[in-house]
């Protein structure tokens, strides 16, 4: 069973900086790419950034040049560096595993989920 941790979330001031882990026991970031997803109060869950085995990262529009998506060499941990942040980040934000990058560039959502972990930017 795939199972997902995430870790970091908090309560930052505008402008502040906080940084998201998602720790996997197993080895599904080896062989798929990892994401993390967010869902802002009263929207739908949204693409944050994804960053595939092969170390091709992309993200939302809303977080581009803001927030930065790694993983270490193991495959054992993604991250998410998240800089000026302001209150429209404010949200639950989700590690996803088990999705790709199709060649044609389409990206599909992969079927493991963390428990979530909760962002709040106070203005």
């Amino acid at each position: 069973q795939v199972q997902l941790v995430e870790s970091g979330g908090g309560f930052v001031q505008d402008g502040g900086s906080l940084k998201l882990s998602c720790r996997t026991s197993g080895k599904i970031f080896r062989s798929n790419a990892a994401a993390w997803y967010r869902q802002r109060p009263g929207n739908q869950r949204e693409l944050v950034a994804f960053i595939t085995p092969a170390g091709k990262t992309d993200y939302g529009g809303a977080v581009k040049d803001r927030f930065t998506i790694t993983s270490d060499n193991a495959k054992t941990t993604v991250w998410l560096q998240m800089n000026n942040l302001n209150p429209e980040d404010t949200a639950v934000y989700y590690c996803n595993g088990g999705g790709y990058l199709a060649l044609d560039g389409t990206w599909y959502i992969g079927e493991h989920w963390g428990q979530g972990t909760q962002v709040t930017v106070a203005s």
